[in-house]
């Protein structure tokens, strides 16, 4: 289909098509999407997602910023009325602001070079989207979804635990790609869960702490917090640990005595 169109994936644009329809029938499974639920798509690509989607969802909106692809896809979901697509950059867009009340579902392929970001900024300012069934690098869901105490563990696993509930629903080999990409994929599925008031608080804890990670959170809180130490001893934590030692919990409890 690419041939024909005298199309080829462009590396910049981190674009590996999913070529795989068991892997996209999988996909769309864990999402169990239902006819009332709306659908976001960040990076159409060839619209072998998107087709499966739109057979399961009331509705998918569909973002592609390579307007290089635009005849193809078009084509591809011309007979689908309830395909909506926008060559748009998403990870431009305030998602939060641009969709209804949904509810939505997330489901991506999602572009190795912006796709952490967009889960971030969706999961704390888009709370219309309630799951998160996304595919991204192996080492990327990882870092999504790991515990304290390891090196893998930072900002994004604490925004995740915050925000959701989260795990890998599939691992995926890269031969099902075009091109392949030199690293295995994951499928990290995330389901919303009630947010805490402070948890935006906690984010921004949690980042500045994890930018001196190898300081203890008693000098590298010290640009924040006027006292680290008392403010820390004070809600039962020990000023001398470090970033990745501190549950997304415990990122809380320190946001929370701070406001």
């Amino acid at each position: 289909m690419l041939a024909a169109h005298g199309l080829r994936p462009k590396k910049r644009l981190g674009q590996h098509f999913l070529a795989d329809p068991n892997i996209v029938d999988r996909i769309v499974a864990l999402a169990e999407v239902e006819e009332d639920d709306s659908v976001i798509e960040i990076g159409a690509g060839t619209g072998a997602l998107t087709v499966a989607l739109s057979e399961r969802a009331g509705r998918v909106v569909a973002y592609e910023v390579d307007e290089d692809l635009r005849s193809m896809l078009q084509d591809v979901v011309s007979d689908r009325p309830n395909v909506e697509l926008r060559w748009e950059d998403a990870s431009q867009h305030e998602l939060g602001a641009e969709l209804d009340d949904g509810p939505w579902v997330m489901v991506a392929n999602l572009p190795y070079n912006v796709g952490t970001q967009i889960v971030l900024d969706a999961l704390q300012d888009a709370p219309q989207v309630r799951r998160f069934v996304v595919m991204v690098q192996r080492e990327v869901a990882d870092r999504l979804l790991a515990g304290p105490g390891g090196k893998a563990y930072g900002r994004p696993s604490v925004v995740v635990g915050l925000y959701g509930s989260s795990r890998v629903g599939l691992t995926v080999p890269s031969q099902v790609f075009v091109p392949p990409p030199r690293v295995d994929s994951a499928v990290v599925v995330i389901d919303r869960t009630p947010v805490d008031e402070a948890a935006k608080g906690a984010v921004r804890l949690a980042a500045v702490a994890f930018n001196q990670r190898r300081k203890m959170l008693r000098r590298s809180l010290a640009s924040v917090v006027d006292d680290p130490t008392v403010l820390l001893e004070g809600v039962g934590i020990d000023p001398t640990s470090r970033a990745e030692d501190l549950s997304p919990s415990d990122y809380l409890t320190i946001a929370r005595a701070l406001s």
